[in-house]
């Protein structure tokens, strides 16, 4: 651990000396602000989470979870105890990874925070170049301060292999319930894709279907865009038309237009129930302890792998860079078709089938020199519009 980081994290376990029980809210945010905490975090933590860390420790939000799982809107916010060091090493290298993502400076193609583990305290940015790397060496390290850097060479990432035609698509046999589990297919009028599991709308306290936006592309501008779920012993049944597209993000929002609506259940082996979402720091912990995520593709099926990443910037595939990623598992856990299923990881206080949605899975990497899957994370659909789980 460097002596930045290491002054930066006995600032922050500091902090707790200079907190008052009895201050408000707004003074409390400002106090932990100017000693040094990240203000995106800082506004979800109340005193007695600060005051109740032991010593070399600050407290993190981990997760967004309802209180009562029946209720969309009851979401609370999950708080765990992390090494003040190894905090203050994954903030220096998310503040690394934005400034490298806009620098703009040639040859970037993408780059991902990846926390170590608690005992080592210290976090690595991993980053995929195109040229070569003795330049890209000398053009990051003067921004790149004392983060360990990850550079790997990334080539040829025109050409991709559809091996969809390999599986068959998880369709329901019939409909007999009103809610339809995530992790089946759905289809649009030129794709099939995988149905995601409802979104919630705390604007308008609606809830919506959700797939890939990019199950549209071929029906982009289409004020009548919709989606359909394929039965395998009758005929296509309508779920509704396209409410908000978001291509950045690659996800679309439905809104039920019949007699269906979207469930809170995914279609695993042993099906599962979403009762929150992980945050940001959530997802640093998975990383940090070699956790694995989870998902049920349309095509693939169920599989699980581990979470290589978070907070990545993608950059490949579009004109635009894609923020917010995360980077798990490997190339084979995902295919055409299986776009728009939702990551998670089983809830560790919650029941025995309840879950926490990591993200939306996009794409897989088809490129050398990098094995995933990427999709964006659930905190930043949070983030910039507002929707969760």
């Amino acid at each position: 651990m460097s002596d930045a980081t290491r002054r930066s994290a006995a600032r922050l376990a500091s902090i707790r000396d200079r907190v008052e029980s009895g201050m408000d809210r707004r003074e409390f945010v400002r106090t932990l602000v100017t000693g040094g905490y990240a203000i995106g975090m800082a506004r979800f933590l109340g005193v007695e989470d600060f005051l109740a860390a032991d010593d070399g420790e600050v407290p993190v939000v981990t997760a967004l979870v309802r209180r009562d799982p029946a209720d969309p809107w009851s979401l609370e916010e999950r708080t765990a105890y992390v090494p003040a060091d190894w905090y203050a090493a994954v903030e220096k290298a998310i503040e690394l990874n934005d400034r490298l993502s806009r620098a703009a400076f040639t040859g970037y193609l993408g780059s991902a925070v990846v926390p170590e583990p608690y005992d080592e305290g210290s976090a690595a940015v991993s980053v995929g170049v195109s040229g070569d790397l003795d330049s890209v060496r000398e053009t990051i390290g003067e921004i790149a301060d004392d983060v360990s850097l990850d550079l790997r060479t990334v080539l040829d990432v025109d050409s991709l292999e559809d091996d969809s035609d390999h599986y068959r698509p998880r369709m329901v046999e019939s409909v007999t319930d009103s809610r339809v589990p995530a992790g089946v297919a759905c289809e649009t009028a030129s794709s099939l894709a995988t149905l995601g599991p409802a979104v919630f709308d705390p604007e308008d306290r609606r809830q919506y279907f959700v797939t890939a936006d990019h199950a549209f592309d071929d029906e982009r501008g289409d004020a009548a865009a919709s989606l359909s779920l394929p039965v395998s012993t009758e005929a296509p049944v309508e779920l509704g038309s396209v409410r908000r597209a978001h291509p950045v993000e690659d996800i679309a929002l439905i809104e039920p237009g019949g007699s269906l609506s979207p469930s809170t259940w995914i279609d695993a082996p042993e099906p599962v129930r979403i009762r929150g979402q992980l945050t940001r720091w959530g997802l640093a912990d998975l990383v940090a302890r070699g956790e694995d995520l989870e998902k049920v593709g349309a095509l693939t099926g169920h599989t699980t792998g581990r979470v290589q990443g978070f907070d990545a910037v993608t950059c490949f595939t579009e004109e635009f860079c894609r923020r917010g990623q995360i980077r798990w598992g490997g190339e084979m856990d995902l295919t055409d078709g299986d776009s728009g299923s939702v990551s998670y990881y089983a809830d560790p206080e919650g029941g025995e089938r309840d879950v926490l949605i990591a993200g939306f899975n996009n794409a897989r990497t088809w490129w050398p020199g990098q094995n995933y899957v990427w999709g964006v994370a659930a905190y930043q659909v949070t983030e910039r519009h507002g929707y969760h789980f």
